[in-house]
């Protein structure tokens, strides 16, 4: 049983408020949080962090698995811990975005996850910056890093989408991650086909089917009525 916090009254680019989820897997404990929801069209903040939920919920079984495998029977070597830290980024965030805030969400598995955000935190935001995974800059461009960088990376990035994971070795953290990315896209794209064929023929993605304002101003100035 899934327990959710009330969503923010403000939501989509613009909200900071976190919405909270809190179930289990097996015997370890899956928390979610939502900190900028830019698909309100089709999700409210409760429903995408439910949705963050339940991805972390599988990764949960797949930490799990890996983490109690016989020896020699993890793909990837058993896991060191029962326990991971995700950070998702926005793939809708406007490249001048402060790292801070183009944080979709959070998912923590484990008991000891929490620790973790800030590695997974760091190997998102370098992967944001510099286009690409941060697990080959640490060892061959230093001068890429600078002060306060984190020296390890092995971040996913599916189709757009940033997600980085930090507790296991890099090669797990990497597997870990990419599944993350690779099924949120999936589902995201499931509700958005189910959104289309609810409202039809659209221009816009609002609900409403007028322009949002940040397009309406940026040819305000032309003269003449407005469309």
């Amino acid at each position: 049983m899934c327990r959710a916090a009330p969503p923010g009254a403000d939501s989509g680019q613009r909200s900071k408020e976190e919405t909270g989820v809190t179930s289990t897997a097996g015997t370890l404990r899956v928390e979610a949080a939502v900190r900028r929801n830019p698909y309100t069209y089709m999700l409210t903040d409760g429903e995408l962090t439910t949705l963050l939920a339940d991805l972390g919920r599988r990764r949960a079984e797949s930490i799990l698995r890996n983490h109690t495998a016989p020896e020699g029977k993890a793909p990837r070597g058993p896991y060191p811990r029962p326990a991971m830290g995700f950070v998702v980024l926005d793939p809708t965030a406007e490249a001048g975005t402060a790292p801070a805030d183009a944080v979709l969400g959070a998912i923590t598995v484990g008991d000891e996850a929490r620790r973790f955000l800030p590695k997974a935190a760091a190997k998102a935001a370098a992967h944001r910056r510099l286009g690409g995974d941060n697990g080959t800059p640490v060892h061959t461009d230093p001068h890429l890093l600078g002060t306060g960088a984190f020296r390890y990376g092995h971040s996913a990035e599916v189709r757009g989408l940033i997600v980085a994971a930090s507790s296991q070795t890099t090669d797990q953290d990497l597997y870990e991650a990419s599944r993350l990315a690779a099924e949120l896209v999936e589902e995201l794209g499931a509700r958005h086909r189910a959104y289309e064929w609810s409202q039809g023929e659209t221009d816009w993605l609002t609900g409403t089917g007028e322009v949002p304002d940040v397009y309406a101003e940026m040819v305000s100035w032309f003269p003449g009525p407005a469309a």
